[in-house]
């Protein structure tokens, strides 16, 4: 099907995806923050600019779209990161690949997918936890779920990371004695 809109309409719509603030990380902030949870935005010291970084946690949450990081797609390996027409790629639930310079695309979400890889691996290098965060993930129907989740596995991250130390003590000849209990009836 060709594309019903002109050159100069489609570079237009095009421009006009922003990259901060979308509608998805502001989902995220906004069920993040009734949660009780602080963060600093788009932090460019950190490898990849996460869209989310709590210190606290020492983690880096990334809204990704469907679209631009390929959710669910398996791109053909290529050492050139070309993909032949020939190829069979599927589209997935929520990223559909376009038919209309479909090369390009491949290429692009391909790129796209190795550099979040190399970029999570930096961050790990650096002590970082990472959390990714779908675009599909956060529909009206799993939002709440979706929400519910990153805050247990923030509160596990510190949990891991600060939690109590179980220390054993040694125990005591008086801890063998069958004493009565504050609160129990005496019969």
């Amino acid at each position: 099907m060709p594309d019903h809109l002109t050159p100069q309409q489609r570079h237009q719509n095009m421009a006009a995806i922003r990259s901060k603030d979308t509608k998805p990380e502001m989902i995220v902030r906004c069920g993040l923050w009734k949660r009780g949870f602080r963060y600093r935005l788009n932090h460019k010291r950190l490898p990849g600019h996460p869209d989310l970084v709590l210190r606290k946690y020492r983690t880096c949450i990334f809204v990704n779209g469907c679209f631009w990081h390929g959710h669910n797609v398996q791109l053909p390996q290529m050492s050139d990161g070309r993909c032949q027409m020939g190829d069979v790629i599927e589209s997935s639930e929520c990223c559909k690949i376009p038919k209309t310079n479909r090369e390009f695309w491949v290429a692009k979400i391909r790129r796209n997918k190795e550099r979040d890889k190399e970029e999570q691996k930096k961050l790990a290098a650096m002590g970082w936890h990472c959390i990714t965060v779908w675009e599909c993930e956060l529909k009206p129907a799993k939002r709440e779920e979706t929400l519910n989740s990153i805050a247990f596995t923030l509160n596990h991250i510190w949990l891991q990371d600060h939690g109590a130390k179980t220390i054993p003590y040694p125990k005591l000849d008086e801890e063998d004695i069958q004493m009565p209990l504050a609160a129990e009836d005496r019969v």
